[in-house]
Parts: structure tokens; sequence; C-alpha cells
């Protein structure tokens, strides 16, 4: 039995899912990217799951650096959710201009101060699986985000983004 792809993807904008930015410093510039598909899989050691287009330069990067920044959007920061996005966005560095950030002392990428959270990640290992890249990551640092943490989380489901209260 084979199961068409647009349905599958249909189904699984069904399951709301967090929203961050993925930011690699590699040396000649600062890329980064909106991602939803990060999630925990150990808390002992702390390890994430990242899963990306295979085809994409995110992955290219991260797996030449090894490296990378995750800052978890709030509801608020949905102009900065399309703006890593956007198709040809340009350097990470222009996108975080105007907004606090800083360089993750770890990873050097950027991490967006107003973040709900953010990690640091040193990738463990790589699987290919289908059209995407899944990194096993180590998080190796977790840079304070100035965000009041009760503020709503951002969540993308039914293919937009929507506010979680806590």
């Amino acid at each position: 039995m084979s199961v068409d792809g647009d349905a599958y993807l249909n189904a699984m904008t069904m399951l709301p899912t967090g929203v961050t930015v993925v930011t690699i410093a590699d040396g000649r510039d600062d890329i980064g990217a909106t991602v939803s598909a990060l999630v925990s899989v150990s808390a002992r050691p702390p390890v994430v799951m990242l899963s990306v287009d295979a085809e994409g330069y995110v992955a290219e990067v991260v797996e030449e650096v090894g490296a990378f920044a995750v800052s978890v959007l709030s509801a608020d920061q949905r102009a900065m959710a399309g703006r890593f996005a956007a198709e040809g966005r340009p350097s990470a560095r222009l996108l975080v201009s105007g907004h606090p950030h800083h360089r993750g002392a770890h990873t050097g990428a950027l991490v967006l101060d107003e973040a709900l959270a953010a990690l640091e990640c040193t990738v463990r290992q790589k699987v290919e699986v289908g059209d995407h890249v899944v990194f096993f990551a180590d998080v190796v640092g977790l840079p304070e985000p100035a965000a009041d943490r009760r503020a709503p989380a951002m969540v993308r489901w039914a293919g937009r983004y929507h506010a979680v209260e806590p």
C-alpha cells in the first residue's frame, strides 16, 4: 500500500508543532531558517532532533559546520518567522538587524534575545531519511533569553501560525 505524499502532508498539518529559528555561523556568513521539525529526544544527555530538507542549504551547512543555535519563537515573533522562511532570504545577520541578538558562546551562531528559549547544539549523528536529513545533536548551551517566558508560544497548525497561551 502506498500513501500519497500530498495527502500525508495535509494530514501532518493537523499536528501542531513549535516554531523555531535555526541559525548557523559558517565562517563566511550567517544563515538561518524557520524550522518546525525540532524535537527533544533525550534529557540525559540533552539531545534534540532537527529535520531539514536534504536538498537545502541549511542541511549542507549544518553538516559542514557541525553546530547550530535554536531560538524558540513566541507568538509575537511572526514577522521573524516569516523573514527566516522566505525564499531567497539574505544573510541571517540582515534578518535580525534591529532586533536584540547575540552570538552563542559555544557555536558562534546568532541567538535571538527575545526568544522564549534558546539552545546551542553540536551534531552527534546524521541520518538521511526520504527527502530530509535528520541531525541528532547534543545541547551544549542554553543561552538565557530576555523574553517573558509566560508569553504565548507560537505553533504551526493547519498551515498557519497560532498562539498557545501558557
